[in-house]
């Protein structure tokens, strides 16, 4: 699907963007890989390590519609990975989340509008769903805006999709790479928020890979989300802070205890397929009628119980502490 095809990330510098741009250098030959992203530090280390002829790297913001859309000539597909995604500093800093997160993503859509972009997939987040900090409502916001778009392309080709999932293991902003570091140090005490928090779990690799997937599943208007296994924040502690001290600091501006990937608000419109799930649209497209129980590699689906959700707290599937370990081994 991506041989000899114009492939573009949006943050690609980051955790994700890194590891979505080896995946692809590993598994297919495209004709150009694009790094789109606004920090020239990190493009220029990154260069170091990807350096093959198929590679751009573009300097510029999402939040610079016209950039963007230069960027975007003769792009094929485009993963929006840009966020600013730390949950306390969206709460002091509310206005700069939402033109990063949702005039940002207003921004991609209309590049990729005028670019006759093929599809593009939004990187979402389970704190989108039911969210009660700033970031989350943000990237809801974005969510719907991705959706929407399909109803807005007019004759155009394009078609957008959203991926949502949980907490990606050892990404920037992750407990797991602080934990290392104070048992490293040699630390007595760990921090945690709240003794009984649950998160969901799931590996850059795994992220990536549903990811190329679901642009292969996609018909246009789907949130996709897959099934991860929960986590209890004691468990990752003990996984990796041996023999020290919990201390518990108090929940942080804006977070949850749980989390939640499919609210029961929703469950109208959520389908469940073997390993994933999909969130229909709300709304109906005008040159559309497609039936999401059924997505494009012919994989079926049905509808969940009405008023079930899927939450970090009441999952089926918790990682064991040795369990955690093999994560990030």
């Amino acid at each position: 699907m991506f041989n000899n095809k114009t492939i573009m990330i949006t943050g690609g510098t980051g955790s994700f963007g890194k590891h979505f741009v080896k995946k692809i250098l590993d598994l297919y030959k495209p004709k150009k890989l694009i790094v789109y992203s606004r920090d020239e530090l990190k493009q220029f280390e990154m260069q170091k390590d990807f350096n093959l002829p198929c590679m751009r790297y573009f300097l510029g913001d999402v939040r610079d519609s016209n950039r963007i859309t230069q960027a975007m000539n003769q792009v094929d597909f485009v993963v929006h990975a840009a966020a600013l995604k730390q949950v306390p500093a969206a709460e002091y800093n509310p206005m700069e989340c939402i033109k990063t997160n949702i005039h940002g993503a207003e921004n991609v859509i209309d590049a990729a509008i005028k670019n006759s972009v093929e599809k593009v997939i939004a990187l979402s987040t389970d704190k989108a769903a039911n969210p009660i900090n700033l970031y989350g409502a943000t990237k809801l916001a974005s969510d719907k805006l991705f959706v929407s778009a399909n109803n807005i392309v007019g004759e155009k080709p394009t078609r957008f999709s959203v991926v949502r999932y949980g907490n990606v293991v050892g990404s920037r902003g992750s407990v797991v790479p602080l934990f290392k570091q104070l048992a490293k140090e040699g630390k007595k005490k760990i921090p945690i928020t709240h003794k009984d928090m649950t998160r969901f779990w799931i590996t850059l690799d795994m992220g990536v890979d549903f990811v190329l997937k679901s642009f292969v599943r996609m018909h246009g208007g789907e949130i996709f989300v897959p099934k991860l296994p929960s986590v209890k924040i004691l468990d990752i502690a003990e996984a990796y802070a041996l023999n020290m001290e919990i201390q518990e600091v108090g929940i942080r501006p804006g977070e949850k205890v749980h989390e939640i990937m499919c609210p029961s608000d929703d469950s109208h419109l959520t389908i469940e397929f073997k390993d994933f799930y999909v969130i229909k649209p709300t709304i109906s497209f005008f040159d559309q009628t497609k039936e999401y129980t059924t997505n494009s590699l012919g994989e079926k689906g049905s509808y969940v119980k009405l008023g079930s959700q899927y939450s970090s707290d009441s999952n089926s599937d918790f990682l064991s502490v040795d369990q955690i370990k093999e994560y990030d081994s």
